[in-house]
């Protein structure tokens, strides 16, 4: 218990650090510098200020010096990282298969909300991800057989250990990416306008490397399904067009991600 405690502090600060990566990584901001400041005046904040959850509560959701709204967001992400982080140490102990599904858990969140605030998914979250999922293969199992069954058809090569885990992260991220892209691109040739951005398929492609072909393929027609369901509703409760809302795909798809990351067993089986 005393991990998925620690676990849980370490994800409010790596929240408050995500905050800072949706806010900039999508203006083409640096992380690093300037230290955090408010978007409103301009006043640098003090490490006191700088608190995560803590700080929000006791500032009334305020900056201390404009009295600028802070965005409910902030709270939030902090604690659905903390939660999530505490979640996986506290089911999978103090392994490097939780810290995998914890930087998973990690990269969703900002993707999720940098998708329905700005309609942009950072590369730094998507093709970083992807990386990182490639080198927790080298360590944790992919949870997938297609991969190795297809090189067994062809080769006659039967994978085992990391060779295994690898094949698993490439077949699962590359295929479903490239399906989605091949929607998009259909869409795109019928419609005569784009329906899907590359930042779509960069994030299935880094769903697939961390949870294999079945994790991403569900996350496409979880996200899917979710995303045109609610987003019609949304659509039709606003007033708005069908033909010219951008609807925040990412975000759905970031979501059915982070629901298969929790419940898997349940959902997939494995």
């Amino acid at each position: 218990m005393i991990e998925a405690l620690l676990a849980l502090l370490f994800g409010l600060l790596m929240g408050s650090f995500l905050n800072v990566c949706i806010y900039r990584w999508p203006r083409d901001l640096s992380v690093v510098r300037p230290r955090s400041h408010c978007p409103s005046c301009g006043e640098m904040i003090a490490w006191y200020d700088n608190v995560p959850v803590l700080s929000f509560l006791l500032l009334r959701g305020r900056c201390r010096h404009c009295k600028a709204r802070i965005p409910v967001r902030y709270p939030i992400v902090e604690l659905l990282t903390a939660a999530l982080f505490f979640y996986f140490v506290y089911a999978l102990g103090p392994t490097v298969a939780a810290l995998k599904m914890c930087v998973l858990a990690a990269l969703l969140v900002g993707l999720i909300f940098s998708d329905l605030e700005e309609r942009i998914l950072p590369d730094e979250f998507t093709l970083g991800g992807l990386a990182l999922g490639f080198l927790f293969a080298l360590f944790v199992p992919t949870p997938s057989d297609f991969g190795s069954l297809l090189v067994y058809v062809a080769l006659h090569k039967d994978l085992t250990g990391v060779a295994r885990w690898v094949t698993e992260a490439a077949f699962g991220s590359l295929l479903p990416a490239f399906l989605l892209w091949a929607a998009g691109e259909i869409y795109f040739r019928i419609r005569h306008k784009e329906g899907l951005g590359l930042g779509d398929v960069k994030l299935i492609a880094m769903v697939g490397s961390f949870m294999g072909l079945p994790g991403a393929l569900w996350t496409l027609i979880l996200g899917g399904v979710s995303g045109s369901i609610l987003g019609s509703l949304y659509i039709k409760a606003t007033g708005r067009e069908f033909g010219t809302y951008e609807l925040p795909f990412g975000t759905f798809l970031g979501v059915a991600a982070l629901v298969l990351a929790v419940w898997h067993k349940e959902i997939l089986g494995m």
